[in-house]
């Protein structure tokens, strides 16, 4: 049976390094060593969202582990005097964007979406899809959207659009970062970009579309914190909500397509979610447990993965 085989990379921050770390465990296995060679589309959300581009692009699994643990502190650098004029994270980000952009624009370039050797998707998110007047928009029409680029062939490509921003507008995580040319995460719909991912392979007008049973996933985490809030009731307001509420939005979209991609792939999907252990908690900007996830991740059984690819993948 034909295959199409699709890798979908969760969205979670400085996390991306455990994403990392487990595809360099997997491709370099003796039983599914190469493995990567034969995605025919890899999707992203977020950190993820940079982790597939550069996957496209050819990086090797090394430069991208690189990224995160040796400028990770660098992108998420936080001054005194940005908190004072943000009000800690009330009145502005956390994080200027500047030291990622500049990292983007070391690594990809110039590069398109349309000079990947790969085919992509990536979520984003348009705050105002009447804000560029390159495609005008009625103003009974105006809204915000979700936003997936991608190099397909049809009307929608997104072939010339530069990967470094694609990459920026894919991570301005909201409260972190800063939108950028009036875009945001695709975390905030689709932390777990698999269930999009799915829905492209169906697109008719990206040229041959593989049926439903020939598509098999693969969908990577970025590690999970096991976080709960106690009681039965909370009546509480914008103030108590905002701290937990963008973890709870992410941990649950990411939940939801999981379950949608197990029950219409069956065994052709497979999800590696590793679980940090109880009472360990890894903020999406923890730049100073690198050193822990990079243990973590390598300690993580991937027995069910490799024996998952070595029968689904090949």
């Amino acid at each position: 049976m034909a295959r199409y085989r699709v890798l979908s990379l969760d969205g979670g921050g400085i996390r991306g390094l455990v994403t990392a770390v487990l595809l360099q465990r997997l491709n370099t296995h003796p039983r599914t060593a190469g493995w990567l060679d034969q995605v025919d589309l890899i999707a992203g959300t977020s950190t993820g969202g940079i982790i597939a581009l550069a996957l496209a692009r050819g990086l090797d699994l090394e430069t991208i582990r690189a990224l995160y643990a040796e400028k990770g502190k660098d992108i998420f650098d936080d001054s005194w005097v940005d908190d004072v004029l943000d009000l800690g994270r009330i009145a502005g980000a956390e994080y200027d964007s500047t030291h990622l952009a500049r990292e983007l624009k070391r690594i990809f370039g110039d590069t398109t979406l349309g000079d990947l050797g790969r085919k992509v998707l990536v979520a984003s998110f348009d705050l105002d899809n009447g804000d560029n007047p390159a495609e005008p928009v009625a103003p009974q029409d105006r809204t915000w959207k979700p936003k997936l680029f991608h190099n397909f062939k049809g009307n929608d490509s997104d072939a010339k659009t530069l990967v470094r921003d694609v990459a920026l507008y894919t991570s301005a995580a909201p409260t972190y970062f800063p939108s950028v040319d009036g875009y945001i995460d695709g975390g905030v719909y689709a932390n777990n970009p698999a269930m999009c991912a799915l829905a492209q392979t169906q697109d008719s007008r990206s040229g041959l579309t593989p049926a439903l049973d020939e598509v098999t996933m693969l969908s990577i985490g970025t590690g999970t914190s096991r976080v709960y809030i106690k009681g039965k009731t909370h009546d509480w307001g914008y103030a108590r909500w905002a701290k937990p509420l963008v973890s709870l939005m992410l941990d649950g979209v990411s939940g939801i397509a999981d379950y949608q991609c197990r029950q219409i792939l069956g065994d052709r999907y497979h999800r590696v979610a590793p679980v940090f252990p109880a009472g360990t908690s890894v903020p999406m900007d923890a730049v100073d447990r690198t050193g822990y996830m990079e243990e973590f991740a390598r300690s993580v059984r991937l027995d069910a993965a490799i024996g998952w690819i070595e029968t689904n993948w090949r």
